[in-house]
């Protein structure tokens, strides 16, 4: 059974109940820090699927806290199929380096996964629940945060030593109080989403994307699974679609039977909706950390949202707890907006280019956009350059100052569709079967990483000198394995290309921190150190000052921001 490290402090503040607000306060709770958690709406709005598909990496979050069921119950789809009118394009599978147990993405309802994550929050003492609590106020000064909250019942007032705005796209009240801004882009074309159930038959486990097809010429429909023999299917729209007008008219019905046929259907739910792609300029504001919608909006060809959103609350929680705990300095928050801003831009220029090729702005993108489509039905150069949305992956923190890099162990940019980068630093740690001594639970490497540091040493490495030397510089939780002794048929090893002399630092997030060759003492150390945040103690400036609503505000320039001009992290 994991111990909870115990903690006697104020607790953390999450503004926002969605799945964003609820993954950060279990994952605290997992930490022994209590938290609060605020919410405007009187109660949970279980309507529409809102946002469908998962990827491993957020199931893997999610089996942590103990909604595992979510996996469970969610679809398991395999394969992508891209057509251009009734010419299929392309094809292609998720590709796993490890040997994970949990499908590699699920559609589910983001209600569901609500509910299933309430169940968790539910049975959890250390998460206060406040629904009808409105933040009307924030403050903060050099020992936490003070919010007031607009209730039923009048004002009220909540002392916290940080907070998680997590308050969603509709977070622009947050935002202002932070003093951040908002910019980006709103995309013109309109999207008309249905979910419908009915029985397509070979269409269970296959996400669908047509460009130009017959029923909505020169624009897309994209069709997915869900349970229950419910798909999700959006439709690109003209600006001034009318959803009402095209219910009354018989129209929506002509165009769901273009897709499905004669067959009987039901719709559970309908919406119209347009994308847009922002961010907010600042990650972390003193002592609240942005996350989710709140800090960035994709589109969604890609699963980007959710997909980016859980992540923030997993690196905001473990950063927070270590910080709390008192096993590592302040300045380990900075590295919050540097990771998690530099994925907020990756996803932005993937979802961007994304909408660029599916809604062209000129007649000129028009006509290269029908040539190019065209051209892929026979051209393989033309097929490669198609583009209907690069599905979310774990971010590679490859140029992250917590991160120490590896001559040997490059990172070799971005793989094909569906794969993932061969093991390096800042990478996440491919799954696999272990078996560890004494704890009969423990099933897979993943259910090692999220308890603290861990430390995996091959053959030629001494793990107990590493042990003792990881111990005299930090008194995180901490855990040095020898690979041999936890491996399963050698397929943890054969996963990470294992090689002798070698010591791997794991980070509470899964991510690779270093792998260190020829592995001494002192480099260990070195590279502990840096994944804590003290190496990089003091970068920037006025970061940990206290801010009082928008003034004394550390802004990044142009320069600063990570991954400006480029491809965040080297992935391009």
């Amino acid at each position: 059974m994991r111990s909870v490290p115990s903690y006697h402090g104020p607790p953390v503040a999450v503004i926002g109940n969605g799945p964003v607000g609820q993954t950060a306060a279990l994952l605290l709770a997992r930490w022994g820090i209590p938290s609060v958690l605020l919410d405007a709406r009187p109660e949970r709005d279980l309507v529409g699927s809102k946002a469908i598909c998962q990827q491993r990496d957020v199931l893997d979050v999610w089996a942590a806290v103990g909604a595992g069921r979510i996996a469970e119950e969610g679809l398991t789809w395999t394969t992508a199929r891209t057509f251009y009118r009734e010419h299929e394009l392309f094809a292609w599978s998720f590709v796993d380096r490890g040997r994970s147990p949990l499908p590699p993405f699920v559609n589910i309802s983001q209600c569901r996964a609500e509910q299933i994550l309430d169940g968790r929050i539910a049975a959890q003492p250390l998460i206060d629940v406040r629904w009808g609590h409105e933040v009307t106020g924030l403050a903060q000064d050099a020992a936490g945060v003070t919010l007031s909250c607009a209730t039923a019942d009048g004002e009220a007032e909540l002392r916290a030593c940080y907070a998680i705005a997590a308050a969603g796209a509709r977070g622009d009240r947050i935002r202002r109080m932070l003093g951040v801004s908002f910019a980006g882009h709103t995309f013109d074309d309109r999207f008309l989403i249905c979910d419908i159930r009915a029985g397509l038959p070979g269409w269970e486990t296959e996400r669908r994307f047509y460009f130009d097809p017959a029923c909505n010429p020169d624009r897309q429909v994209l069709v997915h699974p869900c349970p229950d023999s419910t798909y999700r299917i959006d439709w690109q729209v003209p600006a001034e679609f009318d959803l009402d007008a095209e219910e009354a008219s018989g129209a929506l019905d002509a165009r769901i039977r273009k897709i499905i046929g004669e067959r009987p259907y039901d719709i559970i739910w309908k919406s119209v909706y347009r994308f847009h792609a922002r961010h907010v300029d600042r990650m972390r504001v003193g002592r609240v950390l942005l996350a989710g919608d709140c800090a960035h909006l994709v589109a969604p060809f890609g699963a980007r949202g959710l997909n980016s959103g859980v992540p923030d609350a997993e690196n905001a929680a473990w950063k927070l707890a270590f910080v709390l705990h008192g096993w590592a300095p302040q300045a380990l928050l900075e590295s919050y907006h540097e990771e998690r801003m530099a994925a907020a831009l990756e996803n932005i220029d993937v979802t961007s280019a994304t909408m660029q090729f599916l809604v062209p702005r000129s007649e000129r993108e028009w006509h290269s956009r029908r040539q190019l489509l065209a051209a892929a039905v026979s051209d393989p150069q033309a097929r490669a350059r198609v583009d209907s949305g690069r599905f979310a992956e774990p971010f590679w923190y490859v140029d992250s100052p917590l991160t120490t890099p590896n001559p040997a162990r490059p990172f070799p940019g971005r793989p094909p569709r569906g794969q993932m980068p061969p093991p390096a630093p800042g990478v996440i740690v491919p799954d696999g079967p272990i078996a560890v001594a004494g704890q009969p639970g423990v099933r897979r490497l993943c259910e090692l990483v999220r308890d603290g540091l861990l430390i995996l040493t091959t053959d030629g490495v001494d793990a107990d000198v590493t042990a003792a030397a990881v111990k005299e510089c930090t008194e995180a939780p901490q855990r040095v394995m020898r690979i041999a002794d936890i491996d399963v048929a050698g397929a943890v090893a054969a996963a990470l290309d294992a090689r002798p002399g070698e010591a791997w630092l794991i980070r509470p997030d899964g991510h690779v921190a270093a792998i260190i060759t020829d592995a001494a003492p002192g480099d260990v150390q070195a590279a502990v150190r840096r994944v804590l945040g003290e190496l990089s103690a003091g970068r920037g400036r006025g970061r940990d000052a206290p801010v009082q609503g928008s003034s004394e505000r550390h802004v990044l320039t142009h320069r600063e921001q990570p991954g400006a001009g480029q491809h965040a992290c080297g992935r391009g």
